[in-house]
């Protein structure tokens, strides 16, 4: 169901660098340190009137000390990056068009006892698993 070559493409990772294309090379990118442009990325299509969402994702000082410095985040920053690059592929391929895959992402889902589909998958990987599984009935036929 994941296609990796798709997330490497949502963080923004050059096409030449075939290794962050396979599952293995994905996580040793991460493991390395992604760049920070690919949050910017990120953030840049999910919240793309939000200057302030990347912060959701790596609190502020954090981000501007990685601007002034290694440029690079670390593994566990890069991993939630990447957990969200991962669900916004999938939504993507659900609904189509980015509006209506955003409208999901932070919409409460009834599912999710209301809360919105995007804190959980930032919250921690439970959570963007639960939000995958709403999102593999919605593209399979079960119910969500």
């Amino acid at each position: 169901m994941l296609a990796f070559g798709n997330v490497a493409d949502v963080l923004g990772l050059p096409p030449k660098e075939t290794a962050a294309r396979s599952p293995f090379g994905l996580m040793a990118r991460i493991e390395d340190g992604l760049p920070i442009g690919a949050l910017e990325r990120v953030s840049q299509l999910l919240a793309p009137a939000d200057a302030q969402f990347k912060y959701r994702l790596v609190p502020k000082a954090t981000y501007e000390r990685r601007k002034r410095g290694a440029l690079r985040l670390s593994s566990e920053e890069g991993m939630r990056v990447a957990r969200v690059a991962r669900v916004w592929d999938l939504a993507l391929d659900v609904w189509k068009v980015e509006d209506k895959a955003r409208d999901f992402l932070f919409r409460p889902h009834p599912m999710l006892e209301d809360r919105r589909p995007i804190e959980m998958v930032i919250q921690n990987e439970i959570g963007a698993e639960l939000v995958i599984d709403i999102l593999a009935g919605l593209k399979y036929g079960t119910a969500a």
